[in-house]
């Protein structure tokens, strides 16, 4: 049986070297988005401008589609379109079968993750190496990636220098400068050995059918250009109509992703290498992938989710992520992002669930996302469908309908509240209360609960009002004419006109 997001999430929750290299890590990557965008400047203007280019682009995918595919041939380039996973895998090894492919280089694609490429292409015969220094590791380690830019983000140095030491057949020393050579040299015998250059997209042109690469380490320049054939993994998503729209996206994805003003690299590729070009492919092929995007396509709570260009803000800033790591979702996306396009995907399949939960509902998710997707909007959307189709937990519809009982009558409420008063004094210890008793149990295994005030603010409202109406009654008479006026006007059902 399927471990829950909360088996998955009790056993990260006991290893203190993930939960202290996630925090480390999403800590410099919030604060460097933070720094970014103040420097910016008008930092909400450019989330509206990349906003309405995703928007535009997702309301007429099947135009900037066509029009990127036809204009990608016209450069020279293969374009394939794949509806399902298994379609992608199989197109992609027909393609390695034709140029007799023994090897593969990739650049980091969480498509090709989604895809499970790697495994399919091993059992083919054909060696996959990671390239970017993450996925290298990771690999190396044979784990999924944790975070969709820093997929070995759950680890520290002592870690990684152990999975590199077992490539190496000897100790390494946990120095970063001494580890990025090793894997440096290994990955150059495999950079010219390879028959093919597999690699994303992070954004594709469809005025130009150009593919563009976003990278901070060169590998996927080296895996565009050394290898023969270069097949790039795209989801049909990743359109954008002009260069001029690349702008803004250049612009908001770095100072989203890690707080730089524009990643290291940053690769256009258009068609295959040319008679008078120095590298590049000899063979470029685009396979456009959907397997689950085009179930959003015209749904009113879940179409936005197609407009994210993946910079993982939302794992930085979100406090659940941030404690329990990536692989604690389950699946190849992680974090706000992959809690709801796991099941959107799979069409909001029965066994992810409970994956709508691990979310506090902060809306921290939407205030750091460079496009304002409201994805703290969408895992309430998931967790209603749970609901209204039946698969609702039991504890939580019990608990719901105690709730709706004590707030429906507010004499219910306040009795409760003393008796809640008293009892509190039974639990409590030094001041808070850490009793492990039902439903206290999974809270107070990691926090305490602040007891509630001895006086509560409805029962100092007479005190409080007497005294602000003594106030009103010193105050200019003016702005008791905009109460009154703002009061009528909320007793019309208008409050929330300009």
């Amino acid at each position: 049986m399927k471990d829950s997001v909360r088996e998955r999430a009790q056993a990260a929750l006991q290893d203190d070297y993930l939960r202290n290299a996630v925090k480390f890590t999403t800590e410099r990557l919030r604060s460097g988005k933070q720094s970014a965008a103040a420097e910016l400047g008008h930092w909400e203007e450019w989330r509206e401008r990349g906003r309405a280019i995703r928007l535009h682009t997702i309301a007429h995918l099947d135009y900037y589609l066509a029009q990127f595919a036809d204009n990608a041939r016209q450069q020279g380039a293969h374009v394939h379109f794949a509806f399902t996973k298994e379609e992608a895998v199989a197109i992609t090894l027909e393609i390695a079968r034709r140029n007799k492919a023994r090897s593969v280089v990739k650049s980091k694609s969480m498509v090709s993750e989604e895809l499970h490429m790697n495994e399919a292409l091993a059992e083919a015969g054909i060696e996959t190496v990671e390239t970017d220094l993450g996925e290298y590791i990771i690999q190396l380690a044979n784990e999924p990636p944790s975070h969709i830019i820093i997929p070995a983000i759950h680890k520290n140095k002592e870690q990684i220098a152990e999975v590199l030491s077992r490539e190496a057949g000897k100790q390494l020393p946990a120095e970063t400068s001494v580890l990025a050579q090793f894997a440096r040299q290994k990955l150059r015998q495999k950079f010219l050995q390879a028959d093919i250059g597999m690699t994303g997209c992070n954004f594709a042109i469809a005025e130009s059918g150009s593919i563009v690469l976003f990278e901070n380490e060169g590998n996927a320049r080296m895996v565009s250009t050394l290898p023969r054939t270069q097949i790039t993994l795209m989801g049909m998503e990743r359109i954008i109509p002009t260069w001029a729209d690349l702008e803004v996206m250049a612009t908001l994805l770095p100072r989203s992703a890690t707080g730089q003003k524009l990643t290291v690299y940053l690769s256009g590729i258009t068609g295959p290498k040319r008679t008078e070009d120095s590298d590049g492919p000899e063979e470029l092929h685009i396979i456009i992938i959907d397997n689950g995007r085009s179930l959003q396509l015209g749904d009113p709570d879940f179409q936005e989710l197609l407009n994210c260009i993946r910079c993982g803000a939302c794992l930085n800033v979100c406090p659940v992520y941030r404690q329990i790591g990536g692989h604690s979702y389950g699946s190849t996306y992680s974090g706000p992002i992959g809690a709801v396009l796991t099941p959107a995907l799979v069409k909001n399949a029965a066994e992810w669930n409970d994956i709508a939960y691990a979310s506090s509902l902060c809306g921290a998710c939407y205030e750091a996302c460079p496009v304002k997707i409201p994805l703290h909007d969408m895992l309430v959307y998931l967790r209603h469908r749970t609901v209204t189709k039946g698969r609702p937990d039991l504890q939580e519809k019990l608990g719901m309908k105690g709730f709706r009982y004590l707030m429906s009558d507010y004499r219910r409420l306040r009795k409760a509240l003393r008796l809640g008063r008293v009892g509190q004094k039974l639990l409590s210890r030094n001041g808070v209360i850490k009793a492990k008793l039902g439903p206290l149990k999974g809270w107070h295994r990691y926090r305490h609960t602040q007891l509630a005030a001895e006086q509560a603010f409805r029962d100092n409202w007479p005190v409080l009002k007497q005294e602000l109406n003594r106030s009103l009654a010193q105050a200019d008479p003016r702005i008791e004419e905009r109460l009154q006026a703002w009061v009528a006007k909320r007793e019309r059902g208008n409050e929330y006109d300009a």
